[in-house]
């Protein structure tokens, strides 16, 4: 058997909480945010879904329940300190695109910007869950448009040419890692 050790059940979710980390946008009106979540996944192929985690406190929840939109937008490692920044500060106490350097550009589907210097952007409009959102702060978004840097992307593979354009990892409370090296294994070895 295994050598095993448990892990408190309050910190389970460290054990999958190392998928890339996103940037989510929002606006309303004149109103537009920035934060980073750990905590987004796929749901569904068709219509294409995504799930995102926005805790109540946060101004982005507020603009994504105001307009019905977001966007996830995937950062490189040589976005990781203004990610760190964006996920550290409140949209509410400043403009954190400009505090963080981070430039924007426009959706083709949603009023959110797109953050530009990403890997791949999802366009998504809430799908209203009202009791998922409020007792778990949890989002589905059906994806309206999809696009991706062909550098890192394209034939429906990620390849990443240099380390700067990698897709990073946030570990909960701790360091930022960036995916690795591919490798291949055949089913019939």
């Amino acid at each position: 058997m295994s050598r095993i050790e448990p892990v408190e059940l309050p910190r389970a979710y460290l054990l999958l909480n190392h998928g890339p980390t996103v940037l989510v946008t929002s606006a309303h009106g004149e109103a537009r945010n920035v934060m980073a979540a750990a905590w987004a996944m796929p749901l569904d192929f068709s219509p294409p879904k995504m799930l995102v985690v926005v805790d109540k406190s946060t101004y982005t929840r507020e603009l994504i329940e105001a307009s019905g939109e977001f966007a996830l937008c995937i950062p490189s490692r040589a976005q990781a300190q203004a990610t760190l920044r964006v996920g550290s500060n409140s949209g509410r106490d400043e403009d954190k695109f400009a505090a963080s350097g981070l430039t924007t550009f426009p959706a083709s589907k949603i009023g959110a910007p797109l953050v530009d210097g990403c890997l791949g952007w999802l366009e998504c409009r809430v799908v209203p869950e009202p009791h998922n959102q409020q007792a778990y702060d949890l989002f589905i978004g059906e994806v309206v448009a999809a696009w991706a840097a062909p550098e890192v992307f394209s034939g429906n593979r990620w390849h990443f040419p240099d380390d700067a354009r990698r897709s990073v990892h946030y570990l909960a409370g701790g360091p930022f890692f960036a995916t690795g090296e591919a490798f291949n294994v055949s089913a019939t070895e």
